[in-house]
């Protein structure tokens, strides 16, 4: 029997995801995912990296449009607008945003990993990842809590 925890305590890590007394030996192993290579789980750099380009391709799209209209409103929030549906719909039909593409991770669905992410789960995880901390708050298989809130995964593509 386990004993009853608070969630005062914070999570019991490593393995609070892992089955009990099995830790995982590398990231993504209770997936099936291999350790290294393509289709092993993304770590922290490339998909920081990857926000990264696709945030600055939104704040220049965000910039060219505001110096147009001043319609769609400030160019601050333009760009979180701009992000949100960039990525959404590119994970959504592609798997990956084009900055996933640039440095050669994609957006993968843990259930299914045959199946598409779909657009619920892309506008989903999209929404979580502009409020950073989500991405950055990584369980022991190094998926952010968008991830796991939503089933998916990062993985390397190359």
């Amino acid at each position: 029997m386990s004993e009853k925890r608070s969630w005062l305590e914070g999570p019991q890590l490593p393995g609070e995801n892992d089955a009990t007394g099995q830790v995982s030996t590398y990231p993504g192993e209770t997936f099936g995912v291999p350790k290294e290579g393509p289709g092993s789980l993304a770590t922290l750099f490339p998909r920081m990296g990857a926000l990264l380009i696709d945030w600055i391709v939104c704040m220049v799209l965000a910039w060219l449009l505001t110096l147009q209209t001043d319609v769609l409103g400030h160019y601050s929030t333009l760009t979180w607008i701009l992000f949100l549906v960039w990525r959404t719909v590119s994970v959504w039909l592609f798997a990956q945003s084009p900055g996933h593409a640039a440095v050669g991770i994609g957006v993968g669905r843990i259930d299914k990993p045959n199946e598409r992410v779909g657009f619920v789960r892309a506008f989903v995880r999209t929404f979580f990842t502009l409020f950073l901390f989500p991405p950055i708050i990584q369980d022991t298989d190094g998926r952010g809590m968008h991830d796991r809130a939503t089933g998916t995964a990062v993985v390397r593509v190359r």
